[in-house]
């Protein structure tokens, strides 16, 4: 399942933001997006994790908990659909 995590502060690292899915399972990739011209986060990331329950007790024990003196927002991920193929981007996760 892929989750999105939201207002994160701008010096959380991808190994911090890492650690704090792996305390719930498996985490099988993250990526913490980072601003293109100054390489410096941009306050979100995405964290997959194959296992549903471990992946939605990371959701339910991590939203809302305060990181770094920020509060964050962990929910799951939408899948984007395009729209020529709309039907066939869809997921049932």
């Amino acid at each position: 399942m892929k989750i999105l995590i939201r207002n994160l502060t701008r010096n959380t690292t991808e190994a911090e933001f890492k650690a704090l899915f792996e305390s719930y399972g498996t985490v099988q990739s993250c990526t913490l997006v980072l601003d293109k011209d100054t390489g410096i986060s941009k306050g979100f990331g995405f964290v997959e994790m194959p296992k549903i329950g471990e992946a939605k007790a990371a959701m339910k024990n991590l939203n809302g908990k305060n990181v770094a003196g920020s509060k964050i927002r962990v929910k799951k991920a939408e899948q984007k659909v395009s729209d020529n193929n709309s039907d066939a981007a869809k997921t049932d996760d």
